[in-house]
Parts: structure tokens; C-alpha cells; sequence
């Protein structure tokens, strides 16, 4: 069961949904925040208002898209905080993309932010941690990883780009006493769900989806995965055939489609 007493925490994304929240309750936990994110004005109102409460937090504004911006934020977080002893890797962007409006530079900027917003700062954490023979990585994923569905074919696959990497890191860090979790939320009532235009099964309370996690965390589950429903969907899905997922997704869009008219 993991202390997050004294622990100093990274997490990105922090100014909205999951990200947000769950800085809320790690704030209730006595371990030092940094609190990463591209609005600064938002995470400079929630960190003022940890340090209101009793408690310890930085914000830094950081784009996790740029190899740079990443460098320095972890330098300014040793220097203000001390060596960084868990990373919770929760930004992410999301689009609907449909044929009709293609755009690859949308889906560049889904897998700038969602995988390698994760890998860079792998990267520059690896060395730190395996030197001194602990860390914890937490990447957040998503249950949306399990099969490509219409309009969603750039965010499920970056997120199932991000559950492959962290499985395989998991594998490789354990001989050197690196934890390596995996988040795979369902539907959580957050800025880039409230986009979507569809039907949203199960859809979670932000809070309460926040609770799991930090649970999960303090667990040290290998994957946290939630809600029950929507993970044996997923499971379900992943191995239904072929054509009779074409046949399924297939008439899910053309409902979603004609709804919206």
C-alpha cells in the first residue's frame, strides 16, 4: 500500500477533469504537488488554493507536446519541490474526426499530446528513477483503446499506442524497482466527453472517478479500469469478430448520424 505522505506528485492535465480532481484529493494526502498544465491561470488558483488549506503545490504552465517545455518543467520542480517520486501522465486531447472533414493535423496533435506527452516525460524521468531504484509512472489510458469506432479512430488508437507502451515498460521497470500503472477510464463527465455527440453509457461523476484512481493508485493496481459494465463491454468487444463489429459500429453511426439531424 503506497505512503503519498511527503511524496512529491506530478501530475499533467491538471486543469480540468480527471486531472483537476484528482489534484483536489491528492492535496488531502500531505505529499507535495506539481501541477502541470497549459492554462496557468487555472492551476495558479488551484495550487493558491491548496496552499490556502495547509497544504503544498506549484503550478507550471507546460505544453507536454514539447520536449522543451517538459526539460524545464522538471527542473523547476526539483528545484522548488525535490526529486519527483510519482508522475501521473493524465493530458490528453480528443476529436471527433469524421471522413467527410479529415484533418491529419488534428491527428497529429492527438498523438503529440496523448502519447508522446507521455513518452517525453518518460524520458526525462527514467534516468532519476532508475538510479535510485523506485518511481512510479501512472499513464492514463482509456477503455475507448478497445476497438476502432467511427469518428474516434485518432483517440482510440492513441490510447491504445499508450497501453502497449506502458505495458511494456512495466515489463522492462520491474527489475529496477519502478512501478508502472495503467488508467483506463470509461466515460467520465469531463471537458472532452461533454463534446461528444453521442449516447454515453455509464457516464461517471468526475469525483467519483477520481476516487477509483487514487484508490487504485494507493493499491498499486497494474491496471485501474472502470466502470464494471463498460470494462466487460470493452472485453467483449475486443473479441467480437469482424464482421460482426463492422455490422454493429456500422449501424451505431449511421444512429448517431441521422440523430443529430
Amino acid at each position: 500500500m503506497i505512503d503519498f505522505n511527503n511524496k512529491v506528485v506530478l501530475i499533467t492535465g491538471a486543469s480540468s477533469g480527471i486531472g483537476y480532481e484528482l489534484s483536489k484529493q491528492l492535496a488531502k494526502e500531505n505529499c507535495r504537488l506539481a501541477l502541470l498544465a497549459r492554462r496557468k491561470n487555472i492551476i495558479d488558483e488551484l495550487a493558491l488554493k491548496i496552499n490556502d488549506s495547509g497544504g503544498t503545490a506549484v503550478s507550471i504552465e507546460c505544453d507536454v507536446s514539447s520536449k522543451q517545455e517538459i526539460e524545464s518543467a522538471i527542473k523547476k520542480i526539483k528545484e522548488t519541490l525535490g526529486e519527483i517520486d510519482i508522475a501521473i501522465l493524465n493530458a490528453a486531447v480528443g476529436y471527433r474526426i469524421d471522413i467527410e472533414n479529415f484533418n491529419s493535423e488534428r491527428i497529429e496533435e492527438v498523438f503529440a499530446v496523448n502519447v508522446f506527452g507521455i513518452i517525453y516525460f518518460v524520458e526525462e524521468l527514467l534516468h532519476d528513477f532508475i538510479n535510485r531504484g523506485s518511481g512510479m509512472i501512472i499513464g492514463v489510458s482509456s477503455l475507448a483503446e478497445a476497438r476502432g469506432f467511427a469518428k474516434s479512430g485518432a483517440y482510440s488508437a492513441s490510447k491504445a499506442a499508450i497501453s502497449i507502451f506502458l505495458e511494456s515498460l512495466r515489463v522492462e521497470l520491474r527489475r529496477y524497482g519502478i512501478k508502472v500503472l495503467t488508467v483506463k477510464p470509461g466515460f467520465v463527465k469531463t471537458p472532452i466527453n461533454d463534446k461528444n455527440d453521442f449516447y454515453m453509457p455509464f457516464l461517471m461523476d468526475v469525483e467519483k472517478a477520481a476516487q477509483i484512481i487514487l484508490k487504485g493508485i494507493k493499491k498499486e493496481k497494474k491496471i485501474i479500469q472502470f466502470p464494471l459494465p463498460t470494462v466487460l463491454g470493452a472485453k467483449l468487444l475486443k473479441f467480437l469478430p469482424n464482421i460482426l463489429f463492422d455490422i454493429f459500429a456500422g449501424r451505431l453511426y449511421i444512429k448517431n448520424k441521422f440523430s443529430q439531424k
